[in-house]
């Protein structure tokens, strides 16, 4: 069936396209759900008079790609995953483990359009994954793969040297305050010393 797609469709074409698909696929699929319509004159108008509107939002989806590929290309995301101690992990890289990694570092990208091949990551390690984006511009993520027992290790050994930061910390801080409380007492005994001093003079001088 000929028909024209009224949106961009994965792996068929873009909004304004005319393609050629099975019947049912059209039937059952793309025009019930308003990707496409039927390829007739009267619609063949109708993209006619939206031609310029297609240009430019096609324009824009290619500037929005270029940025995108940019950010992408130059991107470095750390995957924490389960694995055993000879780094072999106990399941797989998904492409949507890396779209979530994406999303937190605020690139939202279809998970269809991520390229991880089944299984193809099964140790611990650097990888680079494609990212496939407009009219067939494709970008190249690096991707840190590391075990999951590491980070918890990592993390409680930093916990570690915090805690015994925080007691030095403490017991320094209890040491000044015992100084600085012995300075005072230092400080009220010769006031107290020097005056019985004085008056010892004045018993003195009272006597003769």
């Amino acid at each position: 069936m000929k028909i024209i797609l009224n949106q961009d469709v994965h792996n068929l074409g873009e909004e304004g396209d005319v393609v050629v698909v099975k019947d049912g696929y059209a039937r059952n699929f793309l025009l019930p759900k308003g990707y496409a319509v039927l390829f007739n004159k009267a619609n063949q108008s109708l993209f006619a008079s939206r031609t310029a509107a297609i240009e430019k939002r096609k324009e824009e989806k290619r500037k929005a790609a270029a940025s995108v590929k940019d950010q992408l290309d130059s991107m470095n995301l750390t995957l924490v995953v389960s694995a055993g101690e000879s780094g072999k992990l106990f399941g797989s890289v998904t492409n949507a483990m890396v779209q979530e990694a994406l999303a937190k570092n605020g690139i939202e990208v279809e998970r269809k359009r991520i390229e991880v091949a089944t299984h193809s990551i099964k140790m611990v390690g650097s990888y680079s994954v494609k990212v496939r984006l407009y009219e067939g511009e494709s970008a190249q993520v690096k991707i840190e793969v590391i075990s999951e027992s590491i980070v918890k290790k990592e993390e409680a050994e930093k916990a570690a040297v915090a805690k015994a930061a925080a007691k030095a910390a403490a017991a320094e801080a209890k040491k000044q305050a015992v100084e600085a409380e012995e300075e005072i007492v230092e400080e009220v005994e010769e006031e107290a010393y020097g005056a019985e001093g004085v008056d010892e003079e004045e018993t003195e001088d009272d006597e003769e």
